[in-house]
């Protein structure tokens, strides 16, 4: 089954343009987002390839409208909701 994140070989998408001496986090928010990612994961609250999964299970128009790290923290979301560990109430970020 082909999700939105395997688009390998379709055409239609722009180049990727590549920042010279880009840095690994555009926002502080960003670098939060990855500790956390990497803080759960080590306690086992899910593993790696749940957090994958839940990034390729987003809406394809929400994924294309998303940044990368912005797709971590929906993935985030989704298994601390799906795991019981916070309600989806809870979970409600303002956006913007």
């Amino acid at each position: 089954m082909s999700r939105i994140n395997d688009v390998g070989g379709m055409a239609g998408f722009p180049a990727i343009a590549e920042e010279p001496d880009e840095p690994p986090f555009h926002a502080d928010w960003e670098a939060h987002v990855f500790a956390l990612n990497g803080a759960l994961i080590k306690r086992g609250v899910y593993n790696l390839d749940e957090f994958r999964d839940a990034i390729e299970r987003m809406p394809p128009e929400e994924y294309l409208a998303a940044s990368y790290y912005e797709r971590w923290f929906t993935a985030i979301t989704t298994l601390l909701a799906e795991k019981g560990v916070a309600s989806p109430g809870e979970l409600d970020v303002p956006r913007g």
